[in-house]
């Protein structure tokens, strides 16, 4: 009767053991079709703009890893550089410029790996050569940017880097109307420089250092307080100085020639467009940001289940060499034999 259960037994094994195997089988031969789930993932799906003006050309900016002060400009391509290389497979960036009073997009949002040497050569290649105007009216450009973010689809959120300073200066009672609605836009402003004023290198076209802009060489003042001329031989028509606006923050009449990071205006533009803000640190503060509630968005994805399906096929080939394994372990030694001459009397 033992010997019948055992027999019985063993073809049991026998036969657990092969269908083991051919699950095996199937499992792998199930990786080769690359099964997945439908999931919803949050993604960074953005647009990075770089004000390219000639006041991001002023050098306190702080290279990553520290060392000594680089321009605003070569601060903000570096940060974005790593971002580029930091950013999970699957996240979307796009890049663009400012200059003048506008956003000028260079690249819409592409995948970050297969795509890594496109974004970095871009980044590499931003500089003030790019510039078409000296001007630098920050609010119309981020303005600009938000209007080129509404447009794409998928409507990626909006990440611009930039030092605040208005050139020429923007009159409290006359600034620029917003054409995005406040918080229509998912984004993020970047303050980039010091908090000490610096005079701001200057550049020929060409991309040449020629000195540094002076006193008489820029606006002071905004262009409407300066006056113009009235129907009548000198009158001159200016804004009344008791119009009861307050001034923006940042505003320098008599050092407009001298830059830092306008931070305070920057947080008021960041409160009328629902944009947030942070000031430039590393590429992790950027990421951390972009992957964010507020501006990653949800997207369709695919759960990959082949890991699963190999750790699975993986398990069934060990389960029957298991109890083999442990039969061996409990199975007693068998004692070495002694010496002829150590052999006990009988």
């Amino acid at each position: 009767m033992k010997a019948r259960l055992l027999e019985a037994w063993g073809a049991l094994r026998a036969r657990r053991d092969a269908l083991l195997t051919l699950l095996a089988a199937l499992l792998l031969l199930a990786t080769f079709l690359e099964p997945g789930l439908p999931v919803t993932r949050s993604q960074v799906d953005a647009i990075a703009v770089v004000d390219i003006t000639q006041s991001m050309n002023v050098l306190d900016g702080v290279a990553p890893g520290g060392g000594k002060p680089v321009s605003r400009l070569a601060a903000a391509k570096a940060a974005l550089s790593q971002l580029v290389e930091q950013l999970p497979c699957g996240s979307r960036l796009g890049l663009g410029i400012f200059t003048e009073y506008r956003t000028l997009l260079l690249l819409t949002p592409i995948e970050v790996c297969e795509h890594q040497l496109e974004l970095l050569g871009t980044l590499a290649l931003m500089d003030g050569r790019m510039a078409w105007a000296g001007a630098s009216e920050v609010a119309k450009g981020i303005n600009s940017g938000m209007e080129a973010a509404k447009a794409l689809p998928h409507r990626p959120a909006l990440l611009f880097l930039t030092d605040g300073h208005e050139s020429p200066p923007v009159n409290p009672r006359y600034r620029p109307n917003l054409t995005v609605a406040r918080g229509e836009v998912r984004g993020l402003l970047v303050g980039v420089g010091g908090d000490e004023p610096l005079p701001i290198p200057k550049f020929d076209p060409g991309g040449h250092a020629a000195g540094e802009w002076g006193a008489d060489d820029v606006l002071q003042i905004d262009p409407r307080s300066i006056g113009r001329g009235g129907s009548l031989g000198g009158e001159q028509m200016v804004e009344p100085e008791d119009a009861g606006v307050q001034p923006l923050p940042g505003v320098t009449p008599g050092t407009e020639h001298l830059s830092a990071l306008r931070e305070d205006y920057l947080k008021l533009l960041a409160s009328e467009t629902g944009l947030q803000y942070q000031r430039l640190g590393d590429a992790a503060a950027l990421r951390a940001a972009l992957e964010g509630p507020k501006l990653a968005r949800e997207a369709p994805a695919r759960l990959d289940l082949r890991p699963a399906f190999g750790a699975a096929a993986l398990l069934c080939i060990l389960i029957p060499l298991l109890p083999a394994r442990r039969r061996r372990a409990a199975r007693p030694s068998a004692q070495p034999a002694l010496p002829r001459a150590m052999r006990p009397l009988r």
